[in-house]
């Protein structure tokens, strides 16, 4: 039940939100939703605040991971971990984060909202290691 190399891009490459999680010291991990981009082959690009729980965290470890499931039968779930960097915000990419999952009207209109802010960072995460399962593939 485990998925190729292009079934597991393919799988990430689709809008789901993603559980982020990040390392803590004498804690268990920081787990929290997150909108995500990834494009096969490429690195997952990730938002968040500069004066997040997220942030702090991500300032004392080098890897973190990112899981994106199905929620309905038959499940699916693709689990991606690696070296990431933190860089200052790119309004449009954010944008395009926000269109992907809000559609281009309600995407704009969340952007001007609530989306860019100069207080945000871009968090770019490279997989390297990855954990799938596909239960669409089990033969009852």
């Amino acid at each position: 039940m485990k998925m190729s190399r292009s079934e597991r891009e393919a799988y990430l490459s689709e809008v789901h939100v993603g559980i982020l999680s990040v390392p803590r010291i004498e804690r268990g991990p920081l787990s929290a939703p997150i909108w995500y981009d990834y494009e096969p082959g490429g690195q997952v690009i990730m938002f968040i605040d500069k004066l997040s729980a997220k942030a702090k965290c991500l300032a004392s470890v080098e890897r973190i991971s990112l899981c994106v499931q199905n929620d309905d039968p038959p499940y699916v779930y693709v689990s991606v971990e690696g070296p990431f960097q933190i860089s200052e915000a790119d309004k449009d990419v954010h944008l395009q984060v926000a269109v992907r999952y809000l559609g281009e009207e309600r995407g704009r209109s969340w952007m001007d909202k609530f989306g860019y802010q100069e207080d945000s960072y871009m968090v770019s995460l490279e997989p390297e290691s990855w954990l799938t399962k596909d239960y669409r593939k089990r033969s009852f």
